[in-house]
């Protein structure tokens, strides 16, 4: 009898230190590049910030206690204005690099993305062998993996970085560059945005796990990776990937 209550009383145990963390409800402020559908957006017709990341951390603030205010961020001054405190985290698809994990701390990965490439359609037909051998250009958003993926593919000398996303497509329309290196988690979206005119023919480059991010220290991550594992194992977390990415 005794080893059944001491077994009980480890799995009531186990339970309450699984569903410890309590917030209090307390309100977060989420930096967030909100210009990656279906990472995350602007809706248009609402104003609100909309998204895979939105839902990612509004489903883990229902675990633990707590509340979420996107506050929209440009990227290339996102992880220094979190340094300063302008908000708590940033939840904007960001992949976790041994390089980053230096300067700031990650949340458990909660998806693995891999990278694409963006064309016009006359060139859906290009392979990255192609890009390599025939000197072909590509783009990227600066300071990114995508960036990184790029150099990989084609040399540092024949890849342009840009402070947006926007600014990368621009250049491609232009026939500045010959493809864009974007985030794998969008290529649908960015087909369907610019349907008839560019396309993602090439999928499935390097993979990076995505994580949120929050300043070294941060005693925030430990609830957050709580919550994380409670949408995981209640199948919160695989119904939101389906939302955003089953086959329609």
């Amino acid at each position: 009898m005794k080893k059944i209550i001491f077994g009980l009383a480890l799995a009531l145990l186990a339970a309450s230190q699984a569903h410890a963390a309590d917030l209090d409800g307390k309100m977060l402020r989420v930096g967030s590049d909100t210009t990656s559908p279906p990472m995350e957006s602007v809706d248009t017709a609402t104003g609100q910030i909309v998204g895979f990341d939105v839902d990612v951390v509004n489903a883990i603030c229902a675990k633990i206690n707590c509340n979420a205010e996107f506050v929209t961020t440009g990227w290339d001054g996102i992880f220094a204005a979190l340094n300063q405190g302008n908000f708590d985290l940033v939840a904007s698809g960001v992949s976790i690099t041994v390089e980053r994990k230096k300067a700031m701390d990650f949340s458990e990965p909660y998806i693995i993305n891999s990278q694409a490439i963006l064309t016009r359609v006359e060139d859906e037909g290009l392979t990255p062998d192609d890009f390599k051998s025939k000197g072909k250009k590509l783009s990227a958003q600066a300071n990114t993996t995508d960036a990184q993926v790029a150099e990989s593919i084609v040399g540092k000398d024949n890849v342009i970085a840009y402070d947006s996303f926007s600014a990368s497509v621009i250049a491609l329309k232009n026939k500045d560059v010959d493809g864009v290196v974007i985030n794998g988690a969008n290529a649908a979206a960015y087909e369907k945005e610019f349907a008839g005119e560019l396309v993602v023919p090439i999928r499935d480059l390097q993979s990076d796990p995505l994580g949120l991010v929050f300043r070294t220290g941060d005693e925030n991550v430990v609830a957050f990776n709580e919550g994380l594992k409670a949408i995981k194992a209640d199948g919160t977390l695989d119904a939101l990937i389906n939302k955003y990415w089953s086959v329609k």
